[in-house]
């Protein structure tokens, strides 16, 4: 006879010992997989965000130094209930992330343009005064030499000025879409419980 023993005495067939080694339907959880990659600093965000929709934080890799960006690797339940719509409220919460990036990317933008226009006209008004030099035409040298050497002074302050205020103008924004992310993970966060 080929059953086998089991410690407690009891005797299994070989069709018993194989339904006695896989789970049950009843216990089978089917996963769906999500591969991010993110921008260091917002990776808590997303760490923070998706298990509000359902996902586990399956790994993490370290990023590399130099290297702005991170992989997150995530799982969820593929019968998860309500599935639709924290899709959508998921989609939304990555919406206002990638608003949040857009506006911190701009913060310098508009300073860096003045700044480097700025800059170039400074640099202009320094070929002219070289050449002025060249030519012999001293007096011209001198009138083209001083704005050009304001317009290499004038960049980094004028920047800092720019910057500074777009900040101001921008920070209630970001501090808005931040507000939106915790309203979604907080509706999804309620689907789920």
């Amino acid at each position: 006879m080929n059953d086998d023993t089991i410690s407690n005495g009891d005797t299994l067939s070989n069709n018993t010992i194989s339904s006695y080694n896989t789970k049950s339907s009843d216990n089978f959880i089917g996963y769906e997989y999500k591969e991010l990659s993110v921008s260091r600093d917002k990776e808590g965000v997303y760490a923070d965000g998706y298990p509000n929709f359902g996902w586990q934080l399956e790994k993490n890799t370290a990023p590399i130094f130099g290297i702005s960006t991170v992989y997150m690797k995530f799982k969820r339940d593929r019968k998860i209930h309500s599935k639709a719509e924290l899709t959508r409220l998921q989609r939304e919460f990555e919406n206002n992330v990638q608003e949040i990036e857009k506006l911190e990317q701009s913060k310098a933008n508009t300073a860096q343009i003045v700044a480097f226009t700025i800059g170039l006209a400074g640099t202009a008004f320094m070929a002219g005064s070289v050449f002025s030099f060249l030519a012999n035409m001293i007096p011209l040298c001198i009138i083209l030499a001083i704005p050009a050497f304001i317009g290499w002074a004038l960049p980094y302050l004028s920047f800092i000025k720019i910057r500074d205020k777009h900040i101001k103008r921008i920070t209630p924004l970001i501090e808005q879409q931040y507000d939106s992310i915790y309203e979604v993970c907080e509706k999804a966060h309620s689907l789920l419980v």
